[in-house]
Parts: C-alpha cells; sequence; structure tokens
C-alpha cells in the first residue's frame, strides 16, 4: 500500500512555478528520498505533505487521508522535522520533549515513560539535563528526530535532516534513522542535496529539477540507466536534467542554510 501518493500536485507562488505536476508513491516502510539543488522544489513538496501549505492543484494522500480535507487527521498521523532548528535551546532535551508530548495530547501517564525511551532510543539518555544550547550540532537533530516521534506516527518527513552537520554527526543522524525504519517500520521521506547521504540512506530516490520530478529510481538503478562506469549520483542528475548539480540556491536559500550551519555550529 501506497503511505504517500500525490497526483499532478502543483504549487505555484505568483507566475513562479515552485513544484508541478508531482507524481510520487512511497511504500510503507520505504526511506524515500527527494534529491536535488536548493531551490529544486523539495522544500515546497514537504510543505504540502505536512499540511502546511495548500496545494494550487492536483492531490496528495497520506496514509489515505487528503492533505487538504483531512488536514486535522494527517497531522497526527506525521512527524516533521524542519530544516530551521526547532528544538528551543533555553530548555533542556528531557524538557523539549515534554513539552511536545503534551502538544501532542499524550496521556499524563505515558508522558516521563515515552520521554526516556525516545531520549534512550536516540543515544541522548546521558544529556537529558543539559540545556539545548550546549547540544552539538548532531545531537540537535537527533533531539528533534526524537520530538517528532514520540507520538509514533507511522510516517516521518525530514528536510535536509544534516545540513550543516560534520561527517561522524551526518553518519550518526543516519544510523538512527535506519533504527526507526527497522524497529519501528517508519516510513521516511526526505529531502536533501548530498549525494552520499541519499546513496546511502535511501531506497529510492526522485530527482527533482526546476520544480518537476526527473527521474525515480533506486540509485543503483539510476546509476546503471546512465550506463557508464563508476557513475554518481552528480552525474545521473547532469545526464536526466542536462544542468550541473549547484546546490548554491537563491540568495534567500543560501542565507537560510547559512543560518542554519551557524546555529548548530
Amino acid at each position: 500500500m501506497s503511505i504517500i501518493r500525490t497526483e499532478r500536485l502543483s504549487r505555484y507562488f505568483g507566475a513562479v512555478r515552485a513544484v508541478e505536476a508531482l507524481s510520487i508513491r512511497v511504500e510503507q516502510g520505504e526511506v524515500f528520498g527527494l534529491l536535488g539543488p536548493n531551490g529544486a522544489g523539495k522544500t515546497t513538496t514537504i510543505k504540502m505533505l505536512t499540511t502546511l501549505l495548500r496545494p494550487t492543484s492536483g492531490a496528495a494522500f497520506v496514509c489515505e487521508n487528503d492533505v487538504v480535507r483531512q488536514a486535522v487527521r494527517v497531522r497526527r498521523l506525521i512527524g516533521y522535522v524542519p530544516q530551521l532548528i526547532s528544538a528551543d535551546g533555553t530548555l533542556t532535551g528531557y524538557e523539549n520533549l515534554m513539552v511536545f508530548a503534551r502538544l501532542y495530547d499524550l496521556p499524563e501517564r505515558e508522558c516521563r515513560e515515552r520521554v526516556r525511551s525516545a531520549l534512550q532510543f536516540m543515544g541522548l539518555e546521558d544529556s537529558a539535563d543539559r540545556l539545548v544550547r550546549q547540544y552539538s550540532g548532531g545531537m540537535i537533530r537527533r533531539l528533534e528526530i526524537a520530538q517528532s516521534v514520540l507520538h509514533r506516527p507511522p510516517v516521518l518527513f525530514l528536510d535536509e535532516p544534516t545540513v550543516g552537520l560534520d561527517p561522524g554527526a551526518r553518519r550518526l543522524v543516519w544510523e538512527h534513522l535506519d533504527r526507526l525504519r527497522g524497529e519501528y517500520g517508519t516510513t521516511i521521506l526526505m529531502s536533501t542535496h548530498l549525494m552520499e547521504e541519499a546513496e546511502i540512506v535511501c531506497g529510492r530516490v526522485a530527482i527533482m529539477h526546476r520544480g518537476r520530478v526527473a527521474v525515480i529510481g533506486t540509485p543503483q538503478e539510476l546509476k546503471a540507466a546512465v550506463g557508464r562506469k563508476r557513475t554518481t549520483l552528480d552525474d545521473v542528475f547532469i545526464h536526466f536534467t542536462g544542468d550541473q548539480m549547484d546546490s548554491g540556491g537563491s540568495y534567500r536559500e543560501t542565507t537560510r542554510t547559512r543560518r542554519v550551519v551557524r546555529r548548530l555550529g
């Protein structure tokens, strides 16, 4: 069964085409990547799927619920980690999770157990009582993932989850995402412009280019389709879009990314 489904999903901002005629299916337990440079339409797609942005046209469904007509139900079924930091640096890790537990309306008797379990799962139990502003970037990302799955949603959306992290912290995040999928069967849709991340983490990827999907497949399938030895996903992008892969993005995108990097340290 397709847990996430879009049918010619589109979003325009005036005359600007952010996403156009996007049709994808994500299966239960899959890690699916939206791959492309900043400005390709990845974040806009995730905002529509998480009910934060109304589509201009087309349709999208999460667990068979329409993201427009059944938005409240969709929100109860998903976790979402945005690109910008969502944890409160003036609170401890434990306090951040307790706030989210109450926002999710978890029963009071379950809150403490669920929070402790999430901290342990993400390897943060020894840092639970430290202020989040003292956390490293990787620890903050793991805390945010813990926040997003406290209510144990079947679907998790991640927007550039490792932006600004060093390679070691990035790999820790990947390992914990793999544990989520393996132990809880969580379906994950994530955006990234990091080729290595897409190849290691994602079972399938959709390469987005100027608001459209250029091609969908496993990283191995897409590299094989290019028909050359030692092909990389950068080569795949160029082959199917005709453009050089450029993660620089617009001035606004670059400013936002640099702000995230500074806050993650």
